[in-house]
């Protein structure tokens, strides 16, 4: 359980620290487009290089599937609800936080499983989540400071966001011997399809708007820095 404290808070901690970050000073819109569309690159990698590939190994095609789509579902129904409460305003930083606690949530409750299981945890593997939780938070946080949230509450949403993650790590490894692969596969496909849908509507778009040309290549730089982690662990 000790372990699983551990890497839960080692997982987390990116999710307050690109928060703190945003919070250190402004930063011009182009530079926050560009970490954007990074963290967007590395998230498509962590999909389809950790999620899906992992789900398809551990419980097959049917599972996984079911968990996309109620990943995307659950986004969607989520990030409607955060519209309403934000009264028009066009920030992006709202469900992009969103995204980040219906991504951690899962991910990290499969990590702590298998962390239960024996599974070893590869530095590679944890360089790979820090590239696409850090610039999710920066974005998510200089997005919302943008749109007139206090400091103060920016920082104890992503606080909170970081806490929920990091425990999902410990309830994963108490739960390591009651569930099976296919609830895993499910938890992973659960992730994927979050993330998907915030990707599309929310991250990829808020990047291009402040980054305009730079954010394919961005784009591309933190998938390729992402899929060679993830390959490597």
């Amino acid at each position: 359980m000790g372990e699983a404290i551990l890497w839960g808070a080692v997982a987390a901690a990116p999710l307050l620290v690109g928060a703190v970050l945003a919070m250190l000073r402004t930063w011009p819109q182009r530079l926050v487009g560009i970490v954007l569309g990074f963290g967007a690159g590395a998230l498509m990698a962590s999909i389809a290089f950790e999620l899906w590939e992992e789900g398809l190994d551990l419980g097959g095609p049917i599972p996984l599937v079911i968990g996309v789509a109620a990943g995307a579902l659950t986004y969607y129904v989520a990030d409607r609800i955060v519209e309403r409460q934000a009264s028009g305003q066009k920030s992006a930083g709202g469900p992009l936080a969103v995204g980040a606690l219906l991504d951690g949530i899962p991910e990290q409750l499969v990590l702590g499983i298998g962390l239960a299981s024996g599974e070893g945890v590869s530095v590679a593997l944890v360089i790979a989540i820090v590239v696409s939780n850090l610039p999710e938070s920066i974005g998510s946080a200089a997005d919302l400071l943008d749109g007139g949230m206090k400091r103060a509450r920016v920082f104890w949403l992503w606080a909170g966001v970081a806490v929920v993650c990091a425990l999902a790590t410990v309830a994963g490894a108490a739960l390591a011997d009651a569930v099976g692969p296919d609830f895993r596969a499910g938890a992973s496909g659960f992730a994927a399809g979050a993330l998907l849908v915030m990707l599309v509507d929310s991250m990829v778009p808020d990047a291009q708007s402040k980054a305009k040309e730079s954010t394919g290549l961005a784009t591309v730089l933190g998938f390729a820095l992402a899929a060679g982690l993830s390959l490597a662990s």
